[in-house]
């Protein structure tokens, strides 16, 4: 069974990459904080695209009670989440971090849209914590429950 990432998330991930690659490009501070940036961010992205946000494909069947036998390969994603959770929150903090560097250099250089970013990854960052891991996590659980697995 395919497990896709919900439309909004990804069309989300996809514009934040599409900010960021643009301030990679830019020049000064902000390209320089950009670039660290985007060397924490690909491959926590890939972490969250392969394994992280796939299960949430599921919300709205697991939400109507809905459980088949193949949504067990489900399991197999949000354990993954669950073992690698620490290292992901850790990662997060960098990136946090990391977005506070370039807001503070789209400060020093006049550049409002890239503190704008930093703040909407952050606030992202934030959500994913609170409100999209866990349910990942839910969903597997519920998944497992519901088969006697």
């Amino acid at each position: 069974m395919e497990f896709i990432i919900p439309a909004p998330l990804k069309r989300e991930h996809e514009e934040l990459h599409d900010v960021l690659r643009k301030a990679t490009k830019e020049g000064g501070g902000v390209g320089d904080a950009a670039k660290a940036l985007a060397k924490l961010m690909h491959p926590h992205f890939m972490k969250e695209d392969t394994y992280a946000l796939p299960p949430l494909g599921l919300l709205p069947l697991v939400a109507k009670g809905t459980v088949t036998p193949e949504m067990a390969e489900v399991l197999k994603l949000t354990d993954k989440l669950k073992q690698d959770l620490d290292e992901m929150l850790t990662e997060h903090k960098a990136i946090v971090a990391a977005l506070k560097e370039l807001a503070a250099a789209a400060r020093r250089e006049d550049k409002p849209d890239y503190i704008i970013f930093a703040d909407k990854l952050i606030e992202h960052a934030h959500m994913e914590e609170l409100v999209m891991y866990p349910t990942a996590l839910l969903i597997g659980a519920y998944v497992r429950q519901k088969l006697g697995l």
